[in-house]
């Protein structure tokens, strides 16, 4: 059970406590005839909302990331107390945390280990009022500031109405701002309209400035399928591409991320997904080293697009392939199951098998993260591998195994893997030593685990 080490002085029984922030030490008296924690009497808080009237453990639960005196925190569960009891020891805790230690057998003080001599427990009406009358103005101000964020939020969609020119990228700019950084402001936007609003500010005529700013508030809201279909006009979505090349790092993050979420679930004819200027802007984005913020959604949109299958050469034909191969060893993770994964898709088309053959980094990259990341990287590496060895058997499968490629096969086939990825190993081996005399092939696993 945790014990809480308090700093400062505490002893409720002594009548002095801590109330944080440059450690000054009060007593209750004081506490309540001076207002200090949300005294005066707790009958009136921020607002004119009466004290009584607030639920404290609901306002405990909202305001939980807020920094609360210790005083108000059970030295048992080092959570606020809603019902402190003091021992006769002088120490308080949460009620029921006191006679949850007493049910176990416990007859000593938690915090000092003192014997009690009477195992009675008084409410500590003072200290509770304290505790919700210092609740009470902590929430009733953080709903004032609520209602002043969603004020402001209606008020910039009023001004966005009216505005043109430089006006409107600074109206965007302070909307996004409010956007970002309050969820209440996310709501009063799409409730009133906003979302409709601001997708209506975008279009062929529309200045990057104003596009920037637009595309960095939608793509923290919540689209509706209507709004959606707005922003999927060839239009906006030209304006979007355009931007992802040719914008700041911020601004190609917030186009791919929004574009990602206009693709997800749409059973999309090829007129955006083939957009070469997309998967272009899409690679440079990704292959940005200054930028690594931007290859995970880079990576994630790519992926989406390649969902389409009437895309994928396309796809191949702008060197998608050994840009993505370049980029294996670099990547983390997650961004390395994306980029298998999108080159597993390219491979199911005569072009991506292709590209992946003429690649000189393709085998030995590939054979590399076999039974090294995760058994999801190993089944789409042996995928990968199985397309390329399979297009050139006599080529590949030699180039295969002298990268080692044997003996990560037979690794596979005696893990704890799967079925199906075992057997997708052991045809792969059989492929492979059709180029080799059994003694040969016997030799070259044994050397290659050897060295590994």
């Amino acid at each position: 059970m945790p014990m809480y080490q308090p700093s400062g002085a505490r002893r409720v029984g002594d009548l002095k406590f801590d109330v944080g922030g440059g450690g000054q030490v009060i007593d209750l008296e004081t506490a309540v005839k001076d207002g200090i924690l949300g005294g005066g009497g707790g009958l009136v808080c921020g607002g004119g909302v009466a004290a009584e009237k607030l639920d404290l453990k609901k306002m405990i639960e909202e305001l939980e990331s807020i920094e609360i005196p210790s005083v108000f925190i059970c030295p048992i569960s080092l959570e606020p107390m809603q019902d402190p009891v003091t021992l006769c020891t002088g120490q308080t805790y949460e009620r029921s945390n006191i006679l949850k230690w007493f049910s176990l057998g416990h007859y000593t003080c938690p915090t000092t280990m003192q014997e009690l001599w009477d195992d009675s427990v008084t409410p500590n009406k003072t200290l509770h009022q304290l505790i919700h009358s210092w609740f009470s103005q902590k929430y009733s101000a953080m709903k004032k500031r609520s209602e002043d964020v969603q004020g402001r939020a209606l008020e910039i969609l009023e001004t966005l109405k009216k505005v043109k020119g430089q006006a409107r990228v600074q109206a965007l700019k302070e909307l996004r701002q409010v956007v970002t950084a309050h969820s209440s402001a996310k709501s009063t936007v799409v409730d009133n309209g906003g979302t409709a609003l601001i997708s209506s500010l975008l279009g062929p005529f529309t200045s990057h400035a104003v596009g920037s700013e637009a595309v960095g508030t939608l793509v923290h809201l919540d689209l509706s399928t209507e709004s959606k279909n707005s922003l999927m006009q060839p239009a906006k979505i030209s304006l979007m591409v355009d931007m992802l090349n040719e914008g700041s790092i911020e601004t190609k993050i917030n186009c791919t991320k929004l574009i990602d979420v206009l693709m997800e679930g749409q059973d999309l004819e090829s007129e955006i997904a083939s957009s070469l200027s997309l998967v272009v802007g899409l690679l440079r984005l990704i292959r940005d080293k200054r930028h690594s913020k931007g290859v995970l959604p880079g990576l994630s949109l790519l992926k989406t697009i390649c969902s389409h299958e009437s895309v994928r050469s396309s796809v191949v034909s702008v060197g998608t392939v050994p840009q993505l191969v370049e980029l294996l060893p670099s990547l983390n993770h997650e961004c390395l199951e994306l980029a298998l994964h999108i080159l597993e898709v390219l491979s199911t088309v005569e072009e991506g098998r292709e590209a992946l053959r003429c690649c000189a980094k393709t085998i030995p990259s590939v054979v590399g993260l076999l039974m090294k990341v995760s058994e999801t990287c190993t089944q789409l590496a042996l995928s990968i591998l199985w397309a390329v060895c399979k297009l050139a058997p006599e080529e590949c499968a030699s180039v295969a195994v002298e990268a080692g490629l044997a003996a990560k096969l037979l690794l596979v086939i005696q893990s704890g893997c799967n079925p199906t990825l075992k057997q997708r190993a052991a045809e792969l081996l059989k492929l492979c030593s059709l180029n080799y005399t059994t003694t040969t092939f016997i030799s070259k696993c044994k050397l290659t685990r050897t060295i590994q």
